[in-house]
């Protein structure tokens, strides 16, 4: 496919700053790739994949495929893509795979999803939301190292922003709908999580929480959707800072940058700038007072024994997962 390139930024406003504006229906999960230096991010329904060079100030569109619901960095630097159906590919230039067809025989109301939001843990499992369809609630799996997936939560209404705290002993998980951010115990061992309960609950006035990441210093962000900010919250779960942008459906959000100084932003609605604003769908970067860190890679084993001629490779997980916690 031809890559649509662009060279420098677009204009700034204050000192938040358009870096580029693929006018995305929903853009989401900025990723910053350390090995490549660059920032990485995606338009769900259209399949497309971007990323930004800050060195130089391009940017463009890399892929275009299936849906693309979100992605991590394996420790190779190809990209993990979670999509619909139940499909996981991994990606390289040039080259994408089919690795995963299905999430398991047994369920059947997977195959009317997608994935939404994804992230990888100290050991390299990925956990990863879905979506609620007419027939069933979200859920999140975690995959585990071996490819093999297991049911964690179910009865979700928008399974949204993962993060896991500094000493690696609690994971932070959003519910979009509920409006709601929860704290879990987490076992990096063996990947489970327990322990439920609410960290922080936000007003419809607020918008919903979306996507989230953790600072240097262990505070949580999150980006509201319908609130036109991204926010950061305090120990007690209650914000104490926002950024705001000039839309309102703000997705996601990633440090990244030299010393993860910057905060990048993704943004929706650029199917619909005429209601939500010019610059919706845009990705923005703004410097960020405290650093961010780097996000973990996933180490998903997976066979790419033709990766090199682009062969489909498609490996079935029968998984006997567990009952609805």
């Amino acid at each position: 496919m031809r890559s649509e390139t662009s060279t420098g930024p677009l204009p700034q406003s204050g000192e938040l700053e358009v870096i580029a504006d693929y006018a995305c229906e929903i853009g989401e999960n900025p990723l910053w790739h350390p090995m490549e230096r660059r920032l990485y991010w995606c338009d769900i329904p259209t399949g497309r994949l971007f990323r930004y060079d800050p060195s130089t100030g391009v940017h463009e569109q890399c892929y275009a495929g299936g849906v693309v619901g979100g992605f991590t960095i394996q420790s190779d630097g190809s990209l993990l893509l979670f999509m619909d159906r139940g499909t996981v590919a991994l990606w390289r230039e040039g080259a994408g795979i089919e690795v995963v067809a299905e999430i398991a025989a047994d369920i059947a109301d997977e195959k009317s999803s997608r994935f939404n939001d994804v992230i990888a843990d100290p050991r390299g499992r990925v956990f990863c939301g879905t979506m609620s369809t007419e027939k069933s609630k979200g859920r999140l799996y975690r995959l585990d190292l071996d490819g093999s997936f297991h049911l964690l939560l179910d009865g979700i209404g928008c399974s949204n922003g993962m993060a896991f705290s500094l000493d690696r002993k609690s994971f932070y998980y959003t519910d979009s709908f509920a409006h709601e951010i929860y704290l879990f115990d987490y076992n990096m061992q063996d990947g489970g999580i327990s322990n439920q309960r609410v960290f922080a609950r936000f007003d419809e006035a607020d918008g919903l929480p979306d996507g989230a990441t953790l600072d240097a210093d262990g505070h949580l962000w999150s980006a509201f959707w319908d609130g036109g900010c991204i926010a950061r919250l305090t120990a007690e779960g209650s914000i104490d800072r926002k950024i705001m942008l000039p839309t309102g459906k703000v997705s996601s959000l990633a440090f990244g940058g030299e010393g993860y100084t910057d905060i990048y932003i993704t943004t929706a609605g650029g199917n619909t700038k005429e209601e939500d604003g010019p610059l919706a769908g845009a990705l923005f970067q703004v410097k960020a007072q405290t650093p961010g860190l780097p996000e973990f890679f996933s180490r998903i084993q997976i066979p790419v024994a033709s990766a090199a001629t682009g062969e489909k490779q498609v490996r079935k997980t029968i998984d006997s997962l567990p009952r609805k916690k």
